[in-house]
């Protein structure tokens, strides 16, 4: 049963783009660009993770930070008397197209002096219908401007209520909170009904043996969406960030359209993703707009984590009703050192341990906190709400209950031999990624085993111009460096195993399976 909304000075319900686009005119923060569509300059700029909080009383029930649910009550109680003399917007929609099982009624409420959030929100929503339904909706009650009434961090708030699928939003202004406030509930929501919620993109990649549909897996600004985007054999996207498997290997999208970073857009590599995003009915966040409406996606004075949204209505793509059964599952690990181009897992074990892992490199989208360092999410996924161990063995079901061959993989979109001020080192390219991805949907990569990993490594990819990319203990040999691979593969190994172990409760042979 979705709570009742505070009373508001005034409320304005499922207004259109251009209606919001009247109100966005007005925000002091606000320019209209080159391209016709609005830039907002907001003071938060990526997500808030150290502020955010799950409501219970019990908190063994999560790894993450928790809040009683009496202190909860006091600050839900200050934010309604805060909004009780606000003008308000109300947004509604679904979490999930027409055909979905996993559909689930949403909305956000928010003030109307930031009417970009509800805005964008309504792109990404599923349209509302006659059926509907309040009282299942997941519920997200945002006053950016209402500093958090106590001692949190940088006074700003997230508070996440599972037992009542409601989150609130205080001192924040960031997009991206709106977007993951109702998707963070629905994933947890998805994983009661016994599927499992994953922080992917999706895709559809025609070949001469069929249709495969791949998932890609990743933080926020690791090439993800990027990955989903390229358009092998002029593959077609069916969603950018969130979807999910189900048992039988079926896939559900979640969104209507995306929520693409924009630093170093580049039309060369880009192209759909520039070119929604330079259309007049796209929403742009945080990107280096001039005094003359001039857009600089090269620009990152202001924070790399510039963000745009726009409707899968403006770019080709497939059908999200008919997305069917997954055929593998790549995880993104945007490395610098001994991680290939591409690795092939040999074992449901394996695939689940690379799952947990996790590894990447940080991005601004996690905040200063993450940007630039090495992090390991497992799923790659930080907005799972329990305990980590149960999407890895979640993901073990599903693959479990498929009656065909499901392959794992994980793609590294970094460097190989070292970071970008080595000179030795080498740049793992988007079209070295793409060949990679065409590859493995036509079954064309002929692999070998990693004697030191046990997984597969490439001996040869179609339309592959570096091998050393693909294997890099060669590259290290081949520049003399053979006793740092030793030593980098002994330090790495060792580090997994000591970071897999707080992940207890994980099923058998997921430990042994990193060597």
């Amino acid at each position: 049963m979705a709570i009742e909304l505070p009373k508001a000075k005034s409320v304005i319900a499922n207004p259109s783009q251009d209606e919001l686009k009247r109100y966005v005119a007005k925000m002091p923060n606000a320019q209209l660009t080159e391209f016709g569509n609005y830039n907002v300059k907001a003071r938060v700029t990526a997500r808030s993770a150290g502020s955010t909080f799950i409501v219970t009383d019990d908190p063994s029930r999560t790894t993450k930070q928790t809040m009683p649910r009496s202190e909860y009550e006091a600050v839900a109680r200050a934010q309604e008397e805060y909004i009780a003399d606000k003008d308000m917007i109300l947004v509604e929609g679904y979490i999930g197209p027409e055909n979905s099982p996993l559909k689930r009624p949403a909305r956000v409420y928010i003030e109307r002096a930031n009417a970009n959030i509800p805005a964008m929100q309504q792109q990404l929503y599923y349209p509302k219908d006659a059926d509907w339904r309040e009282e299942d909706a997941l519920t997200v009650i945002y006053t950016p401007n209402c500093p958090a009434p106590g001692n949190y961090p940088d006074d700003r708030l997230v508070t996440i209520d599972l037992d009542n699928w409601v989150t609130r939003v205080f001192n924040i202004d960031y997009f991206g909170e709106s977007k993951m406030g109702g998707l963070r509930m629905w994933m947890e929501w998805v994983y009661q009904q016994g599927a499992l919620a994953m922080h992917a993109g999706a895709k559809v990649i025609p070949t001469a043996g069929g249709d495969k549909v791949a998932l890609i897996v990743g933080l926020s600004g690791t090439g993800k969406t990027t990955t989903t985007f390229t358009r092998q054999n002029n593959s077609l996207p069916v969603q950018d960030d969130i979807v999910a498997l189900v048992a039988g290997g079926d896939t559900y999208s979640t969104e209507n359209g995306c929520f693409a970073k924009t630093y170093g857009l580049d039309p060369k590599y880009e192209p759909t993703i520039y070119g929604a995003l330079t259309k007049p009915s796209a929403w742009l966040e945080n990107v280096a707009v001039d005094g003359n409406g001039k857009v600089d996606f090269f620009d990152d004075s202001y924070t790399a984590n510039g963000r745009g949204t726009f409707s899968l209505a403006e770019i080709p793509h497939f059908d999200p009703r008919k997305l069917g059964k997954a055929h593998f599952l790549l995880i993104l690990n945007r490395n610098e050192s001994i991680i290939p181009a591409v690795a092939k897992m040999a074992s449901k074990e394996q695939a689940i341990a690379y799952y947990m892992l996790g590894e990447t490199k940080g991005t601004s989208a996690g905040g200063k906190a993450e940007a630039g360092k090495f992090l390991r999410v497992p799923g790659t996924n930080p907005f799972f709400m329990g305990h980590d161990y149960q999407q890895g063995n979640r993901l073990g079901e599903m693959i479990d209950s498929m009656d065909y061959d499901f392959q794992v993989y994980v793609l590294n979109t970094g460097r190989v031999g070292g970071g970008e001020n080595d000179e030795r080192s080498k740049k793992v390219k988007i079209p070295h990624t793409s060949a990679i991805v065409k590859a493995i949907a036509e079954g064309t990569i002929e692999w070998e085993e990693d004697p030191d990993f046990g997984y597969l490594v490439a001996t040869s990819v179609p339309d592959f111009d570096d091998p050393d990319l693909l294997q890099p203990r060669k590259l290290y040999e081949k520049q003399g460096r053979a006793d740092e691979y030793a030593e980098l593969v002994a330090k790495l190994k060792a580090e997994r195993r000591e970071y897999m172990k707080q992940h207890v409760g994980l099923i058998d042979g997921v430990v042994d399976s990193l060597g």
